[in-house]
């Protein structure tokens, strides 16, 4: 069977498994729990002393409690992926056998942070380095100790890229021979080629 939260595929065999795990804890601290885990994938963090206590009634082990976190993770992030509205959800998972108060204090969360869920999710889906400052040099060898003629020159580039994670300036000096050099700007100006025939 073919779920719109799972992008119109079966379901994954581990999020079958961990759905009567969610089962036993009560309806409440499903919710509860929940909201942690929402908080967790806006950035927030998530309070794992809390979560603790919150299974601690239905004797989780902390196989269980991650299992648990790393489902509803899983939920959330791939409905608000595929846009599933809270009603598709709630149907969608009772299907799986999760108990209908349980998918209606997981889909009320769900559908108050929704857009925001979605927003977070699209600013952290792709994200590129940024080139900030590029400069180079040309050294020209004409003779060494070892030959008395060498006559050849080195190109050295020093890029400065900020980080798609870190957001921190990385710096790669790079030195390639003349001929290397040759090749390396003959393929970048056909993936600027590429590049600007997409737009």
């Amino acid at each position: 069977m073919r779920f719109r939260f799972c992008g119109d595929l079966d379901c994954p065999d581990w999020v079958l498994a961990e759905i009567s795990t969610l089962a036993k804890i009560s309806s409440v601290k499903m919710k509860l729990l929940c909201a942690q885990v929402l908080k967790d994938l806006l950035g927030e963090g998530i309070d794992y002393d809390k979560v603790a206590k919150l299974t601690a009634d239905a004797k989780f082990e902390s196989g269980d409690i991650k299992a648990s976190v790393a489902v509803l993770s899983f939920i959330f992030s791939s409905a608000a992926k595929h846009d599933v509205d809270s009603e598709s959800l709630s149907s969608e998972l009772q299907q799986l056998g999760l108990p209908k108060e349980h998918t209606t204090g997981l889909c009320k969360v769900y559908e108050d942070k929704h857009s925001v869920l979605q927003g977070k999710l699209r600013e952290t889906s792709l994200r590129l380095g940024r080139l900030e400052a590029v400069s180079w040099r040309v050294d020209y060898t004409l003779s060494s100790s070892e030959l008395r003629e060498v006559n050849e020159p080195l190109v050295h580039l020093k890029l400065q890229a900020q980080g798609a994670e870190s957001g921190s300036t990385e710096t790669t000096v790079v030195s390639v021979s003349a001929e290397k050099f040759r090749v390396l700007l003959a393929e970048l100006k056909q993936a600027q080629t590429r590049m600007n025939a997409l737009q």
